[in-house]
């Protein structure tokens, strides 16, 4: 379990739930509208996702060996379980880059707000839990509904069909799977801070990464602009808006897991899907291509549809005590565990401790 940060030492609970929510809602807003604008001037998706994941590291890492922060010390026995869900979140990014290179932002917002749909499904297949209440199945019939309103009015459909929709369709899948493949592992690896998660998610991305872009040709394609450009420069503004998405890319890694502490898993999930409405109202003031009036109408639709849905209970059959490692304890939003899942290695502040099967290096004993 993760410990809270010193800052935050004297705030009431559920002041700092709502401090959570919105730090995250805020960031992953930003992030979707930053994305877009950098997408816009360096087509390279994965190459600015690649850069955004290498600031993240380099900041947790120096940040951590300069005493500022505290790190998890990166364990062997950590990295199996995160490589199969960093796997599925370096896809799930990939996706979703693609989809706003390809599609508005409307169209990505949508195909985002389905995924309760698969992951209500794989709650009641895999995590032991009933299917959605009557209440649940009427918020996801709101999405279902207003997601094929939107789809019949959009432009991209009528002009370029299923085309349009298969980086946002791939992405509603893979994100439902990390979703819940998230949800196992949050409880089972024993990590006991924020940056902990950030640092692993982030370092192990980085690799995927480079081999995507390297598997879409970017690397040909940007020096092949850059060298067709008078100036030999990269176009103006970018390098300021590469900055700000690797500031916000940061600290939504920290927003996003301290929200997750905060709240329960159904309450996060129903987060991310609410704080759209924020990139909606923030995408209607800036971009000229954004979706018609009925269009808009059937996305809000989307987000009430999402805001309706709660995740169902454990089935009474099932053992508690067996699936704790999967849920939070309870299904309140204002659930804060602070139950310790066992030790995951020393803390200190003089920086991260890198720990392999047969040797160990601490950042500590190196000479100054």
């Amino acid at each position: 379990m993760q410990t809270s940060s010193p800052i935050l030492a004297g705030i009431a609970p559920r002041t700092e739930v709502i401090l959570s929510i919105l730090a995250y809602s805020i960031c992953s807003g930003s992030l979707v509208l930053i994305n877009k604008l950098i997408l816009h001037s360096l087509p390279y998706p994965s190459i600015v996702i690649s850069v955004q994941l290498f600031a993240t590291v380099v900041f947790v890492i120096t940040s951590s060996y300069a005493g500022f922060i505290e790190c998890d010390p990166i364990k062997w026995k950590f990295v199996a379980p995160y490589l199969a869900y960093t796997v599925a979140f370096s896809v799930g990014v990939y996706c979703n880059m693609k989809s706003l290179q390809y599609s508005n932002v409307e169209t990505v917002i949508v195909f985002r707000a389905l995924a309760p749909c698969i992951v209500a499904l794989l709650d009641a297949f895999f995590l032991g839990r009933e299917y959605p209440s009557k209440r649940s199945w009427a918020g996801l019939s709101l999405i279902v509904l207003g997601a094929y309103s939107y789809a019949i009015t959009d432009s991209q459909f009528e002009e370029q069909g299923m085309s349009a929709y298969f980086w946002p369709t791939l992405y509603c899948f893979v994100i439902s799977f990390e979703m819940a493949y998230g949800k196992k592992i949050i409880r089972s690896v024993d990590l006991k801070t924020k940056s902990g998660p950030v640092l692993y998610t982030n370092i192990l991305s980085f690799t995927p990464m480079l081999l995507f872009a390297h598997m879409g040709n970017e690397y040909q394609r940007f020096w092949g602009d850059l060298w067709l450009r008078d100036d030999g420069k990269l176009p103006s503004g970018s390098i300021t808006l590469l900055l700000f998405g690797c500031i916000i890319g940061t600290a939504i890694g920290y927003s996003s897991w301290w929200c997750r502490d905060k709240v329960s898993a159904t309450s996060f999930t129903l987060i991310g899907v609410m704080n759209k409405c924020l990139t909606v109202l923030l995408n209607l003031l800036i971009w000229d291509n954004h979706a018609s009036t009925l269009g808009i109408l059937s996305l809000f639709l989307c987000l009430v549809g999402g805001s309706v849905y709660r995740q169902a209970p454990m089935r009474s059959n099932t053992s508690r005590q067996d699936l704790s490692p999967l849920i939070p304890k309870d299904d309140d939003i204002w659930d804060s565990d602070n139950e310790s899942l066992g030790e995951s290695g020393t803390i200190n502040n003089e920086g991260l401790r890198f720990e392999g099967p047969e040797s160990r290096l601490t950042s500590g004993d190196k000479n100054n």
